[in-house]
């Protein structure tokens, strides 16, 4: 098979086109014929040889998500057959012509949507599940803000938190991608190079500050953070682009009850991504169905423009998804 490989870590420019065998599959995976992969954020650092993948799984193809069709299955797989048209979340391995992933991660392609559009689904949902709704616990009329309004991962939490009912915020680079985040369904986009975040969501909230923050920023971003959640708020780190070192006034998370925490999906294990797979498939896939939820496609370019796509991604002049297309 076709497969783009990190020659060695780098700029944009060391991710080529190799020939591999197609990978091996255990009794509890399939095989996908790969249509379309997902670029994520990890991807570049894992490129940048900053975000190894976890032992076993292939070093040098990235690839966290993907979209095709089963070609062969395991021995003990009882959710998908040959033929079957899916997505999946992967740790690796997913930039490639064939890739295998754990039954329990993967979903069916929703109703009318192409390879395209579902490749763009897998990462980012769960990402979003599993931080807002499971450990950030956001429930009943509580309100969201998330930095990064116009990424991938923040038009999903946009449209999934504002479809569950919630009033969410968000934080943008630019009044082109702050319109963009309020026609998605944000109640309000702030520009972070023109307005200080903490000082409009005071205004916003009455001074009551918002339920959870979804935050990938990190470093100096962390006082705003804590000053603009409300008592028994809750902070959810997962990523740090400005810096993993924070200053943190304890006494505001002592007397506001906060609760500080984060986390990283890639090492989690099939069990806890599996259950992840089910509450989406139960809540939020009928909502991708029925257009409540759709897909933010930025750009798709061919698998041999790998390269590209990255240099795309570090530029964050884009909004929402960028695929990679093996059908081209």
């Amino acid at each position: 098979m076709k497969a783009v490989i990190i020659t060695q870590p780098g700029v944009p420019a060391v991710l080529q086109i190799a020939e591999r065998p197609k990978p091996a599959y255990s009794a509890n995976e399939v095989l996908i014929k790969v249509a379309a992969a997902g670029v994520n954020r990890p991807d570049v650092k894992q490129r940048e040889g900053k975000y190894p993948p976890p032992a076993g799984v292939v070093q040098d193809i990235p690839g966290l998500e993907i979209a095709g069709i089963v070609v062969e299955v395991g021995a003990t797989v009882t959710r998908w057959k040959v033929g079957d048209q899916i997505c999946a979340l992967v740790s690796g391995g997913g930039y490639a012509e064939y890739c295998n992933a754990p039954q329990e991660q993967c979903l069916p392609i929703p109703d009318g949507f192409s390879f395209i559009e579902a490749a763009s689904l897998p990462e980012t949902f769960f990402t979003v599940w599993s931080n807002v709704f499971d450990r950030g616990n956001l429930k009943g009329n509580e309100t969201l803000l998330v930095h990064g309004g116009s990424s991938g991962i923040g038009v999903t939490a946009i449209q999934m938190a504002k479809a569950l009912g919630h009033t969410v915020y968000v934080t943008a680079g630019s009044e082109e991608k702050c319109r963009f985040c309020e026609q998605l369904g944000a109640a309000q986009a702030i520009n972070y190079k023109n307005e200080a975040f903490p000082a409009v969501i005071a205004q916003l909230t009455n001074g009551k500050g918002v339920d959870v923050i979804l935050d990938m920023i990190g470093g100096d971003y962390t006082p705003g953070n804590i000053s603009s959640l409300a008592v028994e708020g809750r902070l959810v780190m997962i990523n740090s682009m400005k810096g993993k070192d924070a200053q943190v006034d304890l006494a505001q998370v002592m007397v506001k009850r906060l609760a500080i925490t984060g986390s990283t999906l890639r090492a989690r294990d099939t069990t806890f991504k599996g259950a992840i797979a089910q509450n989406l498939q139960k809540i939020i896939w009928p909502l991708l169905a029925s257009g409540i939820i759709k897909p933010v496609i930025n750009t798709t370019f061919p698998a041999n423009e790998a390269a590209k796509a990255h240099e795309l991604m570090e530029s964050n002049a884009h909004i929402g998804k960028i695929i990679l297309s093996f059908e081209q």
